[in-house]
């Protein structure tokens, strides 16, 4: 029975899990996720953990911060000034926002805090800083 490896591409099911046991996301009830092993289209843990797994293999793998979506990073607050913020902005605590980075890259927030004059925005990956349980099956190697 072939193993899964660098450059396979793959479908799993999964599901991930916080430390609490809440679950965060799952492939139940979609189509299996496809990707391609070593390719980064993955966080790096799960990527590690599909290694070497079988069709109809089964693994629960927990992945640190550092292996999923990092630690999370005091350096992506910020809070500036309404005045920089669209005219019809009505922030809201957990909004979603983007922007132009220095390169033309979008950069991701999330609205943490506002106030009259400031708003107050993360950058962090949602789940950065969190340790990551997934459920994973292996549906197909090719």
């Amino acid at each position: 029975m072939s193993k899964a490896e660098d450059g396979n591409t793959v479908k799993i099911h999964y599901t991930g899990t916080l430390e609490d046991g809440s679950q965060f996301d799952s492939s139940e009830g979609r189509e299996p996720l496809e990707f391609t092993i070593g390719s980064g289209q993955v966080i790096p843990g799960f990527d590690k953990a599909c290694c070497g797994m079988a069709v109809g293999d089964k693994v629960t793998v927990t992945l640190a911060p550092e292996d999923a979506y990092g630690e999370h990073n005091p350096e992506m607050i910020a809070t500036v000034d309404r005045s920089m913020m669209p005219d019809d902005l009505n922030p809201e605590v957990g909004m979603p926002m983007n922007a132009s980075g220095p390169n033309g890259e979008t950069l991701n927030f999330v609205i943490t805090a506002f106030d009259d004059e400031t708003v107050t925005v993360d950058g962090n990956a949602p789940l950065a800083g969190k340790a990551l349980t997934f459920a994973v099956e292996m549906v197909e190697i090719s």
